[in-house]
């Protein structure tokens, strides 16, 4: 097929004719089209010939240039697509290195295998450019809902057609009793965009807590208008659901704008949602009162919050037990997922047995220790007693407040406990040089002989060994493993030891060494100040 004048036009109109066939830009087929009928000269006049092609975008007209650039003598390699200064004076007045030559040359025919040449470029071409597009319209709509229609089913994920492309909502997206047939409309949140070399992929889901919220939005207006925030989703697809509103307008009731006149707009939300039921629960800054609200429609006695560990205990009555936990502990996990918090349910009787527990241990720790009667021993426990250091330390005034208990006696209690504290740390002290402690670390501030103890226990035995301690290892902390928390114990935890205390203690012990220098330190703490300071400005 020669490029002639009777097919010019037709150049444009095929190019016209696919871009808008795949709704792209024209002048990307048109480009392709120049880079296909390229290589097919370079395959008919050389591979080595730098060869440019230009179609008018008017006429159609198809433009072959060879171009040459000019190069130090030395310099030359591809004679085909390079020429000297002395070469180009042929052609040029006063050429210099650099300078491009360029000249027409005839068209060429495309035979058979040419054409399909071309075809496979402009096919290619024109997919990269499908894909392109298809990517930068769905990659700033993801976290949106979007209407689509199903066009099949593969292996259990379902492949949605969403208007300029495709959806995959894979088998662990969709809501579990779901089924769809080709030519559902379905409605979705797309989760994810991705570029992959199969093209762009759009992830769909209908399990996110995200789509519960826009879903919302679009029935609440005052949702999507701001007046009332979505602040935290849990769902368990398909079952149950918990949502946590609340509303910057004091005048309006965030539940009862979520719920609609006769429960219109939270049922309009749950038909969505095939049958989901929704708890709709106001939001609160603190966490206990908020995780009261979350346990609905449970009722709740007490909570005692360990904000430390991310733990909360909540008691209720016996007969609220099985209400609190829910269907397969569905309430009660839901709970958890909405306030990002370990949860642990006691009934009344429960935690009265361990409150017993703890005040017969107490009880007995003191009548053993301090050669105390069971009556007198409950008195302590009873007036918030609950370790020997808190006898031996306190002040005397608040063992005089109670019944019985003169200065004598308070005196005596004292130095009793104190005896016995002295008696547990000259043992602890010996146990750890038996282990081997060496005296670096003995001598070390703020260590107790339990404290070196428990060090020696657990192999470290020197000032060099502490130093090279993380702070977590000594402390405690936590650490979140495919989802949940873990708690990674510290040789110290059970001393109170806190993460701040814990860093101070190795970063002295790395200066005792020698190994970090105080002023460095220093250094870091004023630029640590600076920033704060131009940050309360800013």
């Amino acid at each position: 097929m020669a490029i002639t004048s009777a097919n010019q036009l037709e150049l444009l109109q095929t190019a016209e004719a696919v871009a808008r066939e795949k709704m792209i830009d024209a002048s990307v087929v048109v480009e392709a089209m120049e880079e296909s009928l390229a290589r097919a000269a370079k395959s008919r006049y050389g591979s080595e010939m730098d060869i440019h092609v230009s179609i008018d975008r008017k006429t159609g007209k198809a433009t072959f240039t060879r171009v040459r650039t000019v190069v130090e003598d030395d310099d030359l390699e591809n004679y085909q697509a390079e020429l000297t200064v002395k070469q180009a004076k042929e052609y040029m007045t006063d050429p210099s290195v650099g300078d491009v030559l360029s000249e027409e040359i005839p068209p060429v025919e495309l035979g058979r295998i040419a054409a399909q040449s071309a075809k496979q470029v402009i096919l290619q071409k024109v997919r990269e450019a499908e894909r392109d597009r298809q990517y930068e319209e769905f990659k700033d709509r993801t976290g949106t809902i979007i209407n689509g229609v199903v066009k099949r089913e593969e292996y259990g994920n379902v492949i949605v057609d969403v208007g300029r492309g495709e959806g995959i909502l894979r088998r662990n997206e969709k809501i579990g009793r779901e089924a769809y047939r080709p030519n559902d409309r379905i409605r979705c949140f797309i989760k994810d965009v991705r570029r992959e070399a199969r093209g762009p992929q759009v992830f769909l889901s209908r399990t996110a807590p995200e789509f519960m919220s826009e879903l919302f939005k679009m029935e609440v207006p005052e949702i999507y208008d701001g007046i009332i925030e979505i602040k935290a989703v849990a769902r368990d697809p398909g079952s149950r659901a918990k949502i946590a509103v609340i509303s910057y307008d004091s005048s309006i009731d965030p539940v009862g704008a979520c719920v609609g006149m006769r429960g219109s707009r939270v049922q309009a939300v749950v038909n969505e949602l095939q049958g989901e039921k929704i708890d709709i629960i106001p939001w609160n800054d603190d966490q206990p009162t908020f995780l009261v609200n979350a346990l609905q429609p449970a009722e709740v006695t007490k909570v005692v919050l360990d904000e430390d560990a991310g733990k909360i205990e909540v008691v209720v009555p016996d007969e609220q037990l099985s209400l609190a936990i829910g269907r397969r502990g569905q309430n009660v996990r839901l709970a958890s997922q909405l306030t990002n918090l370990d949860i642990d349910i006691l009934t009344e009787a429960e935690e009265s047995a361990r409150r017993q527990a703890e005040f017969a241990e107490r009880t007995q720790l003191f009548m053993d220790n301090l050669d105390l009667d069971e009556f007198f021993a409950q008195l302590l426990v009873s007036e918030g007693f609950t370790n020997l250091e808190e006898v031996a330390y306190v002040d005397v005034d608040e063992l005089l407040v109670i019944d019985g208990v003169d200065a004598d006696t308070a005196s005596e209690l004292q130095a009793r406990a104190r005896d016995v504290l002295e008696a547990a740390s000259r043992k602890a002290l010996e146990r750890a040089r038996e282990l081997g402690v060496e005296d670096s670390l003995v001598g070390f501030e703020g260590l107790t002989p339990q404290m070196i103890e428990a060090l020696a226990e657990d192999g470290v035995k020197s000032l060099e060994d502490f130093a090279t301690c993380a702070d977590w290892e000594l402390a405690g902390g936590w650490t979140t493993v495919n989802g949940e928390r873990v708690k990674d114990d510290g040789v110290l935890e059970k001393f109170d030891v806190s993460l701040e205390d814990a860093q101070t203690f190795v970063m002295t012990a790395r200066i005792q060494l020698g190994w970090v220098d105080p002023a460095d330190l220093e250094g870091a703490t004023d630029d640590d100040a600076d920033e704060t300071e131009e940050g309360s400005e800013a």
